[in-house]
């Protein structure tokens, strides 16, 4: 099984698209190291803008550069950048309609045991209520290939989220098929469905795979894209199926859980359980032991399906 992690492949494909482009701009606060930006640096200083540990400036910088003409990918830890920064990306970024790509990485708990002041698990919640940002978490090495070639073309401001450590494929190049705002089914499944998104999604068919064992059939919706969100796919779930999970690397309140209870409160209420995490003041560790402790494995993950079709 191939493992890649998310932000090399995405500073990769940005090198490629940039040598194409001379409009492609790297800016970082100090992580080129972190976000994996070293060969774009020495390859394209011109195109390389680096501000120091400065999140607003990077990103205000880049909202002016993209004024110009110029298509600045603003790449930074996702714990900072989606916090210091956050009134340029509301202000700078989404209500003067930007053409800037916020790409967070090591979003999540993906900083482990660096603990909480390290952790991004508010991003979602707080990218997605901002008017006119997409939002998006890759859950593989081709998606996160397809999407960074996708969004340097499309003019709008965008927030992609990824991890940091290597994860398995969960595409094919047969099943590498995408589009913004549409969801994945990744398993068909009658009793319930798991929607997850980002880096739990492989979970998610784990424990998918899991639940078939004991006769239960599980849906598996990829949510890549969480702003705009696929509507359609949620209701149609809820109606196949009677009964909703969701999963992410996320705080319970404002992620993916609360879109799809939204959506389905609206439109079909059924049953719907948001795994992620809880609130309280998340446990330090090394990041595959956190996810466990808080049901985020592919177990904790088929527990909770059988939990929720027991209580409903």
């Amino acid at each position: 099984m191939n493992k890649y992690a998310c932000r090399k492949i995405f500073t990769k494909t940005l090198l490629s698209l940039a040598l194409e482009n001379r409009n492609i701009l790297a800016v970082t606060s100090d992580a080129r190291g972190s976000v994996t930006l070293n060969e774009f640096a020495n390859t394209l200083p011109e195109q390389f803008v680096e501000t120091g540990i400065a999140e607003q400036n990077e990103v205000g910088m880049a909202a002016g550069l993209a004024a110009c003409g110029k298509i600045p990918f603003v790449c930074a830890p996702a714990p900072f950048l989606s916090s210091r920064s956050l009134e340029q990306v509301k202000v700078d970024v989404a209500y003067s309609n930007t053409n800037v790509k916020l790409i967070g990485v090591s979003g999540g708990i993906s900083y482990g045991a660096l603990g909480l002041s390290h952790f991004a698990i508010h991003d979602i919640a707080v990218m997605r209520a901002i008017h006119g940002l997409t939002v998006l978490l890759p859950c593989d090495a081709r998606q996160t290939e397809w999407l960074t070639k996708e969004i340097a073309q499309t003019i709008g401001p965008v927030y992609m989220r990824m991890g940091r450590e290597p994860v398995p494929d969960v595409y094919t190049e047969e099943t590498a098929h995408f589009e913004i705002g549409k969801a994945n089914c990744l398993r068909e499944g009658k009793d319930l469905t798991i929607i997850a998104t980002g880096e739990m999604v492989y979970k998610a068919i784990c424990a998918a795979d899991q639940l078939r064992e004991k006769n239960i059939s599980a849906r598996v919706l990829d949510m890549h894209t969480i702003k705009p969100l696929d509507v359609l796919a949620i209701v149609q779930a809820a109606r196949d199926t009677g009964h909703i999970l969701t999963v992410e690397e996320h705080m319970i309140y404002g992620g993916l859980g609360a879109a799809v209870s939204e959506t389905v409160s609206e439109h079909y209420p059924v049953p719907v359980k948001i795994l992620g995490i809880p609130d309280e003041h998340v446990v330090p560790g090394e990041q595959e032991d956190v996810l466990k402790h808080y049901g985020l494995d592919a177990d904790g993950i088929a527990l909770a399906a059988q939990l929720l079709l027991k209580r409903t």
